[in-house]
């Protein structure tokens, strides 16, 4: 495993504003949002290319927090136009090499001290199912195995990170909450054919609740309260 030091875990699928009140040395931080400021926290170990940067995102925090190669430039020039980070010379390869101020460095210590928020999943095979009725149980079961192998993937790659006598205490915490996550979906779809063993109807039929007259809304009956279901 590539060795950086990580000392924080992002919320997946949150973007949000940590220093919109922060002061940097006088200057108002404002609108630093969690991808900018990953690359802070990469920054803060050394210098780092935008190619170098693209790649540590997505070989550390990319299950988690997905970042693009052009968004890694976008925000590499915006924090350097705010005085965060500055570029150094072109190297042989035409590589700009960036490397963090103090003003950077202290944007990510005021950044990293806000309370995350508490994470939302964007989940598509999830999202899917939950209009299942429009598909049937076969093609569902169809999408959910086609997605297993790539968990499979991801799982493995947990249990050979957990076995790097190199991670400190906050990496081993990120590897373990990977490991638990992908554990859990391979169960969930272990299950499913169990759950949906006992669905009615087929791919070209209308919704039950539809053809019935009936609202496809659980919660929608006289006197209820509208109730979350599913992940948080």
């Amino acid at each position: 495993m590539t060795q950086w030091t990580i000392d924080w875990l992002i919320p997946s699928d949150i973007v949000y504003s940590g220093l919109s009140s922060a002061l940097v040395e006088g200057t108002a931080v404002t609108d630093l949002n969690p991808t900018a400021a990953a690359i802070l926290g990469f920054l803060a170990d050394g210098e780092l290319s935008g190619y170098e940067l693209a790649k540590a995102a997505e070989e550390l925090i990319g299950d988690f927090w997905h970042v693009t190669r052009s968004q890694v430039y976008r925000e590499l020039a915006q924090l350097a136009t705010r005085g965060l980070v500055e570029p150094g010379e072109v190297t042989r390869r035409s590589r700009v090499p960036y490397r963090l101020t103090d003003a950077g460095r202290s944007a990510f210590a005021a950044w990293i001290a806000q309370p995350p928020p508490v994470e939302q999943i964007r989940y598509p095979l999830l999202l899917t199912i939950a209009f299942g009725s429009w598909l049937g149980p076969e093609r569902l079961l169809e999408a959910a195995a086609a997605h297993r192998p790539e968990h499979v993937k991801r799982l493995e790659r947990y249990r050979a990170y957990r076995q790097d006598a190199g991670l400190d205490a906050y990496q081993q915490a990120t590897v373990a909450f990977g490991l638990a996550y992908e554990e859990a979906v391979l169960s969930w779809l272990d299950q499913l054919p169990a759950i949906l063993s006992g669905v009615a109807g087929t791919a070209h039929e209308p919704p039950g609740p539809a053809r019935n007259g009936t609202s496809p809304l659980p919660w929608r009956t006289a006197g209820a309260t509208p109730q979350r279901t599913g992940p948080p």
